[in-house]
């Protein structure tokens, strides 16, 4: 590992806290830092967890850029500090997800300038335009909606969206911020020669998430099943055929483990990060996957109104970072469904309360 010491910012959220534990397993001689506000409900349960695996714990927000300066000397931030909804800011102000996933990007790639240390954004598939991506024609079968394979349209094929995708519309105050954390990156990688990379993530799922309604749709699925509680096809009908691809945690964390390997790539570059064609599901598909491993049946209603930030289909086309690191996620639909609802059955008492 080129790194000696590595600060990941939302440590102690799903997607941090799991880098940061197999960061600290894989290399047990590179220290491992998270930082985190512990905003998010669920979050405090994993600081015993990266107490136990050596990870070092700052409390401390990234909307606060004297917060990054006591950490020591680090050679590598990755950004995982968010307000993860897409919802977020739709019902009044936009503050909290605007100063986290912007202003906290800024304040964390200060903190890296500072430091001469590498930079990675884990940014997100909803940077790209949702009236673009509805408007894409699209057929319905038994229990998916599925893309018209004839389509002719830049960025999208049989793989999915690709890097090229046209950015030109609205995307919500969340694709918003991150798409403007992202020209923050390629600012700081000109201007500094930061080596810096750019994952613009689709759904991540796997063990740790605190599944809710609109964030963590895998877990809260998985959760409800597990539970025996109620669930709703929200949108598009209310018929559950929306569709997305899904990427196991462990999945991203082997392909940062690529990625660091690979640092001549670090120009500031994008790549589209999920589980493609090949790892999708629909919410009907995903309840089936759901009740098939927990034997497990839960009424689900339908609410037919669509949110003007929900998108029908998203599919990730991933070949950009299978061509230069060697990568495909292993993981599929299946797996992740059953590693989350294994997590669940082992950890019933801490997770009472947390999950809706």
């Amino acid at each position: 590992m080129e790194f000696q010491h590595i600060l990941i910012t939302g440590g102690a959220g799903f997607v941090g806290s799991n880098l940061a534990v197999q960061f600290s397993q894989l290399f047990p001689e590179v220290r491992v830092t998270a930082l985190d506000n512990l905003k998010r409900r669920g979050s405090e349960l994993n600081l015993p967890r990266l107490k136990k695996h050596g990870v070092e714990f700052v409390h401390g927000d990234v909307r606060n850029r004297e917060d990054l300066e006591g950490i020591a000397k680090f050679d590598l931030l990755i950004d995982c500090a968010a307000e993860p909804s897409v919802h977020a800011g739709t019902t009044g102000s936009s503050d909290y997800v605007v100063n986290t996933n912007l202003f906290g990007t800024i304040n964390s790639l200060e903190a890296a300038r500072q430091h001469d240390s590498a930079f990675v954004l884990l940014s997100s598939s909803r940077v790209y335009p949702i009236e673009r991506l509805n408007s894409v024609p699209f057929r319905e079968n038994e229990s998916r909606f599925c893309w018209d394979e004839h389509s002719s349209i830049d960025g999208l094929g049989e793989h999915g969206v690709s890097e090229s995708f046209p950015l030109d519309g609205a995307r919500s105050f969340y694709g918003a911020s991150k798409l403007s954390a992202e020209l923050m990156v390629k600012e700081y990688a000109y201007q500094w020669k930061m080596p810096a990379i750019i994952n613009r993530c689709g759904i991540l799922a796997g063990p740790w998430q605190m599944g809710k309604a609109d964030q963590g749709v895998v877990s809260l699925w998985v959760g409800r099943h597990h539970n025996g509680r109620p669930l709703q096809y929200i949108g598009f009908g209310g018929l559950g055929k929306q569709v997305r691809d899904l990427l196991h945690v462990d999945d991203l964390f082997e392909l940062l483990v690529q990625q660091c390997a690979c640092t001549n790539f670090w120009d500031g570059r994008v790549y589209n990060i999920g589980g493609g064609k090949d790892v999708s599901v629909s919410l009907a598909e995903l309840t089936t996957i759901c009740q098939e491993t927990t034997g497990q049946h839960v009424d689900i209603s339908a609410v037919p109104d669509t949110s003007n930030v929900d998108v029908r289909i998203y599919l990730t086309d991933t070949r950009k970072a299978q061509r230069d690191f060697g990568w495909r996620p292993r993981r599929n639909a299946q797996t992740i469904v059953h590693d989350i609802s294994q997590w669940m059955h082992a950890n019933p008492a801490v997770l009472s309360g947390v999950l809706n």
